[in-house]
Order: structure tokens, then sequence, then C-alpha cells
């Protein structure tokens, strides 16, 4: 490769929501015998989901895959409810670590229908958020993919409310939403989007980035829907060459000139790292930031229980002071370096 220098997108990789995930997991990891049980892919990334398992962590698609008694970690794309419900009844510990802009989008689901609307909802297809969501009021809501689904839901006499699948681009997003209210010009839409930040903010640093690039590298699986969103706005956007790659290995050797690099959302940062490396810019690498992200989503509630009774226990067992103990700050340990520390 005669690479002569990286361009690298900020914000990219670990969202407020991945971070979250992945640290929940991992205290899961650390104090529970294996194996403890994931429902779904915690992150849709390869990379993630290969080093827990290596911890002992088991991935399924049915809670009655299960054995009743054991640890439950439910992924971050959200679960239908009578999934949370059964894994509640099967498990001894069970954690929900569904994002919260995800928990956002069931409840706005539940209220609509509850009030009588039929609720559109922007979403791709067998994707676990959307399966998730459309399972809150399967009675109330029609899954819509593009402008021609639109056109297919035919006469609809109740009120209309507009939802969406949280890691949609926007550009999947728009025309879809316009042609709703078209049809429906009295439709409801939330006052926040359902959009998620985080990946509206990885496509606007992209957008900034491309046009200055010969080639563009976005690192993330092929079931990320955020990641192949960005792997489309490049291409969208007239770069020339567009690869997505799952690790530096799968990087093509011909990439020449100007290379862009930017992570989906649940692309750990060591991955990045490795692909710069790879790379090997002549001129070094040139960060594009558009906006400084400063999202926090503390760990779920019973974690954060299981966190104040370990630490209470280990402070007891050595004789320490409870009332002048140091704060735990889990805001301040990155999910990229606890994901790196399962290695050991």
């Amino acid at each position: 490769m005669t690479v002569d220098g990286v361009l690298l997108a900020e914000p990219r990789g670990f969202c407020a929501g991945v971070e979250m995930a992945i640290k929940a997991l991992a205290w899961m990891v650390r104090c529970f015998d294996p194996p403890v049980y994931c429902y779904h892919e915690i992150v849709h990334n390869q990379v993630v989901v290969d080093r827990f398992r290596d911890r002992g962590v088991i991935f399924v698609d049915s809670i009655d895959e299960v054995p009743e008694g054991s640890a439950i970690m439910l992924s971050a794309h959200g679960s239908a409810p009578e999934v949370v419900a059964t894994a509640r009844r099967r498990g001894s510990f069970v954690v929900d670590s569904v994002c919260p802009l995800v928990t956002k989008v069931h409840h706005e689901v539940k209220v609509r229908a509850g009030k009588g609307y039929r609720v559109v909802y922007v979403g791709h297809e067998g994707h676990e958020e959307a399966v998730g969501t459309m399972a809150v009021a399967p009675h109330a809501i029609s899954r819509v993919e593009s402008v021609a689904d639109v056109d297919a839901l035919g006469d609809i006499s109740e009120p209309v409310a507009l939802l969406a699948q949280t890691t949609l681009s926007h550009r999947d997003w728009s025309d879809v939403a316009d042609r709703v209210r078209e049809r429906f010009p009295d439709v409801w839409t939330p006052g926040r989007s359902d959009l998620c930040f985080a990946t509206t903010n990885r496509q606007s640093s992209l957008l900034e980035m491309a046009p200055r690039c010969d080639a563009v590298v976005v690192i993330g699986s092929a079931n990320s829907s955020n990641t192949t969103a960005l792997e489309r706005l490049a291409r969208e956007s007239g770069c020339a060459r567009v690869v997505r790659v799952n690790s530096a290995d799968e990087l093509p050797d011909d990439l020449a000139g100007v290379v862009g690099v930017t992570a989906g959302a649940s692309a750990p940062e060591e991955l990045v790292e490795q692909v710069v490396a790879r790379l090997g810019p002549s001129a070094g690498v040139t960060t594009v930031n558009v906006t400084t992200e400063d999202e926090y989503f503390p760990p779920p509630r019973n974690i954060r229980d299981l966190q104040t009774a370990i630490e209470t226990a280990v402070i007891v067992m050595v004789g320490g002071d409870l009332l002048s103990r140091p704060k735990m700050d889990d805001r301040a340990l990155p999910a990229s370096v606890v994901l790196e520390g399962l290695e050991r």
C-alpha cells in the first residue's frame, strides 16, 4: 500500500449504549460462573461477540435454550416484552442491557397504541431492534422500509403515529417519512427524533471527510445496521473506493492516496488502531471532528446493585471504612479497556 495520509472520523466507534452493554456483560462474566447466557448478540460486532464467547458467554436466539437458574443478559437492541418476562422467570440473575434510546421508542409504541393509533414504524426487516419494537404492540403497528411500502399500506382509519428504528441513516428515513406525512398529513411524531444521536454524528463526520478521500474504510460487521448505513453513505457521497472490513486483515493491498477511516457504533477502538497501523500513512493521521460526544448511560439497575454489594463486601472483609470509601466511577472506565481486559 502507498497511503499518503489517513483522515480519521470523530466521533467513531462505540456509542453510549454499546459502552453500557459491554461493561454490563463484562461484570456478569467476572461475577458468575460460566456459562452466562445472552439473548442475541450483545452488540453487532464479531470481535466483541467472539471475545465474550471465549470467556464462556453463550449467545442464544431463544430464551427457551437457557437452562433454568442461569444468569441471563438481554442484548442492547431491545427485546420483546414476552422475552423479558420469560427471562425473568427462568433466570437466576437477569440484566436487560437495552439501549435507553430503544426503550424510548418502545414506550412511544406502547403509549400511541394505547391511545388508538396505528403506528407506522420505519425499520429493517428481521433486525433485532425492529423485531423487539414491533412485539410491543403487534396489533397496532405496521413496518415499512421504503416509499413503496408506505404506498402499499392502504387506507388507515385510525390516527397515525410515525416512529423509527434508532440506527437508521437519515437517508433511509427521510424519503419514507416524507411519504408518510404526504399520505397522512395529521401524523403524530415524537418531539425528539427517534434516530440515534451517535448514528447521526458518525454519518456527519463521514460526510465531512469523504469528499477529501481517495478511499474510505468503514470498520464493522455486516449485520450492524449503522455500519452498513455508513458504507452506503460513503458510496452515495461519491467516494471512488469504499471498503467495509471486520478487521485490518481484510484490508485490500492496493489502497493509495488519502484514505478515510471510520467505525460503526459497535466496533471497538482496537480495530481502528490496527487498521490505521496497517495502512501506514506516510504523512500521518488527521482527525476530522464534527462534534464532541459526552453522553453517558449508567449500568442497568441490578448491575449497579451488584457492584455496590461486591464493593461493600470487600470493604467489610478487609476492615475498611464504608463511610469513607471512594466512589466507583463507571464513566471513567471505557468499554474498549474492559473488552481488552477480557483477554487476560
